[in-house]
């Protein structure tokens, strides 16, 4: 069998990975939140208000490793739901309704939720077990 030729990487490419989609997911919640990097504040209790708080705090935690797995299981499924309830009414492909990104994030959120924290983690840190 032809092997990878980063295989021998791929628990540092790994940790690179959950740390830069954990606060690209982050800097998203503080533009709703905070109204930063562009963004506008939400007003509290509204549908962006929550999806902000799950994205800031939620890409913090991912991108700290620090109950990864449950923060990133949380964020898909974020995800996906903006995907149905923003993106699919407006067409049936992700190209078509603007929902890659949120489709990209799911499914980014869902990798790192079956494979835990990793290297780099506070959960790592912490003993915690690691799944592969």
């Amino acid at each position: 069998m032809l092997k990878a030729p980063l295989a021998r990487l791929s628990e540092p490419i790994y940790a690179i990975f959950r740390i830069v989609v954990g606060a690209l997911f982050a800097f998203h919640g503080a533009q709703k939140l905070l109204g930063v990097f562009g963004g506008r504040v939400a007003q509290i209790g509204t549908q962006p208000w929550f999806a902000g708080v799950i994205e800031l705090v939620g890409g913090i935690l991912i991108a700290g490793g620090l109950l990864a797995g449950l923060a990133a299981f949380i964020a898909s499924g974020e995800m996906a739901a903006a995907y149905f309830i923003s993106h699919a009414p407006r067409g049936t492909w992700p190209i078509q309704n603007q929902g890659e990104l949120a489709a990209l994030y799911c499914f980014a959120f869902l990798y790192i939720a079956a494979r835990g924290a990793g290297m780099l983690s506070v959960d790592g840190a912490r003993g915690a077990p690691r799944r592969r």
